[in-house]
């Protein structure tokens, strides 16, 4: 569940990605070193930037609750509540006690899991699916899914519909539904990302399968409880002792923020239907950044690690792509992988910065700004701590290029079996030599070359970054338009 599924619009999935792979954590050049250092005084100043910062969420972007945690060599910087957990009783949030639902950041709980039983030698990440479950996974042209296709989301199939349901009543033990809801396959696999929801169900499931455990009890035995994450679970609805510190979802009705019902998204279990806290998280970021290990345990060995943060595939030559399981945001100066998340009503992101042993986690919920506001808080933070320069600009010795761009482009990830939505497609067009006008939804923005095919935000951005870019590639009778902020899809002209 990451940018864009249906569970309230093209907008609200679990969510949300290649150069030769950069390793922070092995490398040991002074170049590498300097380009991941943090200024100590932007991390002096980052609690009350990040203050500021929600505040003005707060006030324009319908947030009606928000909780973050930070973490820098080992250790929790700090973490912060903003807003209400419950908006009518007018209960605060706070980082430690009241839980958030991260959506696809969940994802990396069950890739965790996977390379545990890799670890083990019950997985070999180049096998087909198939192996480890109890029905099949029909190959392309004869080319089976393979395990290392789920953690790039390459496994070539159309995207999956009802993955919510509104009653637990109505929930199907996600075994069962991924058995009854095997997508289309629409391309070979390992050729293209598009992001799947599913392949991330049947990562769970093969954990599952050659564990002997149940998913939920699996992850809560050898994920969180030795990381002594106490307030994490995958269960739905929530346990007991859990249920009274979550925080309510909200949407903007009539001008309020009106609670809405507990979110279920059971049928694709290992894909997002975690519930944490904001300490929790942090000590997950703790283990990552230091190569599996917090304190006395250990889930993952440091090798497993650096595969997870390793670059496995992108769509966009030039352009961050899929690690295994991560999401490059940077490939240098630093690197920086994460995920995003999207429920329909909570909206969260995870960023590591490997090289300088950083990272945080947001999650935020309110009206339908407040994913934005999730947007706007994660590039902030980027751009206080990681800032960087725009690209020099690059001008076409004429309008040919940019002309040659111009046209709708549809998502690659999209449910095949049903009839395409054009009002969702990117409308572009060339402005001049070196310009682009894209809009999005209704919303348009303003790029401006930067190179061959190439073209950077020039609308929206904040000083210090991030820059968004977009590339086109392929060729004239199969263009595709990449952005470097969505790696993990890209979008295909439309030539019918």
């Amino acid at each position: 569940m990451t940018a864009s599924s249906g569970w309230k619009g093209a907008a609200a999935a679990l969510a949300l990605i290649a150069a030769a792979p950069l390793s922070p954590m092995a490398a040991n050049s002074a170049d590498i070193a300097a380009a991941s250092a943090i200024q100590p005084q932007d991390l002096k100043t980052l609690e009350d930037f990040v203050d500021g910062v929600m505040a003005q969420q707060i006030a324009s972007h319908e947030v009606a609750g928000a909780t973050i945690s930070v973490v820098h060599k080992g250790k929790l910087l700090f973490a912060r509540g903003y807003g209400f957990a419950d908006v009518d009783a007018g209960v605060v949030v706070d980082p430690e006690e009241t839980l958030f639902r991260p959506g696809s950041v969940s994802k990396l709980f069950t890739w965790t899991a996977l390379m545990q039983q890799v670890e083990l030698g019950r997985v070999d990440l180049d096998e087909d699916v198939s192996k480890y479950i109890d029905f099949t996974i029909p190959p392309f042209a004869g080319q089976p899914v393979l395990v290392r296709h789920l953690m790039s989301h390459s496994p070539g199939m159309s995207d999956v519909s009802g993955i919510s349901v509104q009653t637990v009543e109505e929930l199907t033990p996600y075994g069962e539904w991924i058995k009854a809801h095997i997508p289309e396959r629409v391309w070979a696999p390992g050729t293209e990302i598009a992001y799947s929801n599913y392949g991330v169900a049947l990562a769970g499931y093969i954990v599952e399968r050659v564990s002997g455990e149940p998913f939920a009890d699996y992850v809560e035995t050898h994920v969180f409880a030795p990381l002594d994450m106490v307030s994490t679970t995958f269960r739905e609805p929530l346990p007991d002792a859990l249920e009274p510190r979550m925080a309510k979802g909200y949407e903007l009705k009539d001008g309020r923020l009106a609670a809405e019902p507990f979110e279920l998204f059971s049928n694709i279990m290992p894909a997002g239907s975690a519930t944490s806290s904001a300490t929790d998280m942090a000590r997950f970021m703790i283990a990552m950044l230091n190569e599996g290990r917090l304190g006395r345990m250990r889930i993952l060995e440091a090798e497993s690690v650096r595969l997870l943060m390793s670059d496995a595939l992108a769509n966009a030559p030039g352009l961050p792509g899929m690690a295994h399981c991560f999401i490059v945001s940077r490939e240098s100066a630093p690197r920086l992988v994460g995920h995003a998340g999207n429920t329909g009503d909570f909206h969260s992101n995870l960023i590591l910065a490997p090289g300088a042993d950083f990272g945080f986690f947001v999650s935020v919920t309110g009206g339908d700004k407040s994913s934005t506001g999730r947007t706007d808080l994660t590039n902030a933070i980027i751009g206080r701590v990681f800032p960087e320069k725009p690209a020099a600009r690059a001008a076409a010795s004429s309008e040919v290029e940019t002309a040659s761009l111009a046209g709708s482009y549809r998502v690659n990830r999209r449910n095949y079996s049903r009839d395409p939505r054009p009002e969702y497609d990117i409308k572009v067009a060339a402005d001049g030599a070196n310009a682009l006008i894209v809009t999005n939804q209704g919303e348009t923005s303003y790029w401006e070359r930067i190179g061959p095919n190439t073209y950077e935000k020039a609308t929206g951005a904040r000083a210090g970054g991030p820059f968004d870019r977009i590339l086109f590639h392929g060729d004239e009778d199969d263009l595709l338009l990449s952005f470097s902020a969505q790696p993990y899809m890209a979008y295909r002209r439309v030539t019918e």
